[in-house]
Parts: C-alpha cells; sequence; structure tokens
C-alpha cells in the first residue's frame, strides 16, 4: 500500500492512461479517483475509470472538464498500465463504450468511462447457423476471421457432424463451445487465443503470507464433487447408445501429490457419481470430451480461494501461484481464474484475485 505521507510513493501507484495511444497525465494524476480492471476466464476484460469533471477550463472559468468529447467519447481506445517509472506494464486495453455523469451532493461532479476489450464486438449480434464436419479449432478460426481476428488456437477435440449456433452472439457460442472442451478464451488487441486449460500458463507467482499476500481466504467444498462424471446418449451412425465416463484420472499431474476431491468424497462420505444424458445425436469422442471437461471443472473447483496483493500486473488469469505460510492444507500452487486491479485514492494499486485448484494438501 502506497504511503500516504510521500507524494512519490503515491503517483508511483497511479496508472498510466492511454486514450487514442496518447499519454493523459493530467487524467491519471490529477483527475482519477478510481480505477477498476478486472479479466477472467470468460475473457471480455473491463475497465471502469472515474474522474473529477470540474475543474478551470477556457476563458478563466470553471466548468465540467470532459465533455467536449477532446479527450473522452465513445469508441476511442483506452489502455491502462501499471508500475513504477520506467517499468509499467499494460493490464487492459480496450475501446470506449459507456460514459456515465454523477453529480453527488458532497464532492465536484464525476464523469465514470466504462471501456472493454476487442471481444465486445463479438456479443453485438446474434447469429443462427451450422458448421459441418469441422472441429472446435476449426469453428473458432472460422469465427475469428469473420470478425476481423487472428486465431491462435491450441485445443483439442473430435470432428462434429453438425454444430450449431442457435440465436447465440458469437461470443456467447465460442464460450460454450471453449467450456465444452476445458478450453478458455481471451483477447490481446485482434488476436484471439483458445487454449486448453491444462496448457495454459501465464506465468508463475510465488506469495507470502505475512509479506507480499496481504489476505487470503480459501474454501474446500464437496458439495459439488462426484467421483466420475458419465455422458449418454445415442449415436445415429452406430445405431446404439453412447456411454463415456471421466474420473480423477483425467486430471495428470493437476494434482501433483494433493489429495483430490474425488478421493477425500469416498473416504468421507462415499463415492458418487453424476450422470449427463444428451438429448441430440452425438459419436463416442464427442461424449468422451464432454465428460472430460464436466469432471475437470468440477474438480477443479474444489479449493477455491481470494486474495489481496499489493498491486501486480503478473497476478493475471492463467498465472499459476505458489502460495507459502498457510499450512499444510492450503499453500502450494493455485491457478488464477480472475484478476482484478483497483486504484483509490485511499489504498493505492490494490491486486484482487481469485485462484482455484483441484485437492488439498497431504
Amino acid at each position: 500500500m502506497p504511503d500516504s505521507g510521500s507524494q512519490t510513493l503515491l503517483y508511483s501507484a497511479r496508472p498510466t492512461i492511454r486514450v487514442d495511444g496518447t499519454v493523459q497525465q493530467l487524467l491519471a494524476e490529477q483527475d482519477l479517483v478510481s480505477l477498476l480492471v478486472e479479466e477472467s476466464t470468460l475473457g471480455l476484460f473491463r475497465c471502469e475509470a472515474n474522474f473529477r469533471n470540474w475543474g478551470p477550463v477556457s476563458g478563466g472559468t470553471s466548468d465540467y472538464v470532459y465533455f467536449d468529447h477532446q479527450v473522452l467519447d465513445f469508441g476511442k481506445a483506452f489502455s491502462v498500465e501499471f508500475g513504477p517509472p520506467g517499468a509499467t506494464g499494460p493490464i487492459f486495453a480496450g475501446r470506449i463504450t459507456g460514459i456515465e455523469a454523477s453529480y453527488p451532493s458532497a464532492r465536484i461532479p464525476e464523469i465514470l468511462v466504462l471501456a472493454e476489450d476487442r471481444l465486445q464486438d463479438l456479443r453485438m449480434e446474434r447469429h443462427t447457423r451450422s458448421f459441418e464436419n469441422l472441429g472446435d479449432a476449426d469453428v473458432i478460426r472460422q469465427i475469428a476471421s469473420q470478425n476481423g481476428l487472428t486465431a491462435q488456437v491450441d485445443v483439442d477435440g473430435p470432428i462434429y457432424k453438425v454444430l450449431v449456433q442457435l440465436n447465440q452472439s458469437d461470443l456467447a457460442f465460442l464460450r460454450e463451445r471453449v467450456a465444452a472442451i476445458g478450453a478458455e478464451l481471451w483477447i490481446d488487441n485482434r488476436t484471439l487465443y483458445v487454449q486448453a486449460r491444462s496448457r495454459r500458463d501465464a506465468g508463475q507467482v510465488s506469495l507470502t503470507y505475512g509479506q507480499d499476500l496481504l489476505e487470503f481466504s480459501v474454501l474446500a467444498d464437496l458439495s459439488q464433487q462426484r467421483s466420475s462424471v458419465s455422458v449418454t446418449g445415442w449415436s445415429v451412425s452406430d445405431k446404439a447408445a453412447i456411454t463415456a465416463q471421466a474420473d480423477q484420472g483425467v486430471l495428470g499431474n493437476e494434482l501433483a501429490g494433493l489429495s483430490g476431491g474425488s478421493t477425500i468424497l469416498a473416504q468421507a462420505l462415499t463415492q458418487h457419481q453424476d450422470t449427463v444424458a444428451r438429448a441430440t445425436p452425438f459419436v463416442q469422442e464427442e461424449a468422451q470430451s464432454m465428460a472430460q471437461a464436466r469432471y475437470c471443472a468440477r474438480a477443479r473447483g474444489f479449493v477455491r480461494g481470494t486474495g489481496v496483493v499489493d498491486g501486480n500486473i503478473k497476478v493475471r488469469v492463467g498465472a499459476n501461484l505458489s502460495l507459502s505460510g498457510l499450512g499444510p492444507f492450503f499453500e502450494g500452487s493455485y491457478y488464477v481464474t480472475r484478476a482484478r486491479h483497483s486504484f483509490t485514492l485511499q489504498d493505492g494499486w490494490r491486486t484482487t484475485f481469485d485462484a482455484e485448484r483441484p485437492g488439498i494438501g497431504v
């Protein structure tokens, strides 16, 4: 936390803000009241930035500062960087999509800027269409190209006879597809990234409770855990019923010596299976992929925690946190599923994160 008595430390904690590529020093250093940048495994980063909107204008009078479209306006590129002078790093790049005015009774007027990254384009229109004899990677690349994006795709999955996008936005459809194969999506400038969760690596960060890990709360919960997940349905080509099953073995090395939720469920209570019945026809490979993705989604959420650190751009979705000082149950590696970078005049720059893992320490 910045020392409120040190102006140098206070200003090093302030972000660098660019509008249409130009650094707006007064916007960040004089008028910024608060800022929030949030990212999650669903993609579509968002930013909320609140500024004072009253001060000196031309002619020597005071008036509203940011209602002239010169600095803040719809559609303008808006980016945020954090870090000490000479070593800042980007945490958000998008466009202004909303402007809100506030007229409080005890403070000067304020203006709130809402911005989203370029995945925003993919949620503006709904489509109904089908994709035939394609895998998810091919479908993702096709949708990215139609939206003027380049796609970097690293996923596994079957070839589908037919995939249907039914009255969905492209973003909703892509989120559905990546969830079905245990992957995640995000965007950087005009490149759409889709990668299997098991292979995503946004870096490593070590944090210690009582030092750089300021706060942490964590819950290991058996209520959503299952011993296995089965997917059943019907294959038209084979004219036969299909059953696919996934259990703790599909996690591979993600447990890394931890005791998984399925194991503890069987020891503490009893084994429980989850069965998903698919109404539409599909093939064995598709059923197996679905069973694995659904099991992993449950298992990875067995242990979930929320933490707070002083501002750190390395704490981001996809990063692996090595947390120490928490005792044998809960210290070790966690996967970041949500990161929020915030700035306030009271606390300076803080980073809050949600993280999860599939087991507890033995």
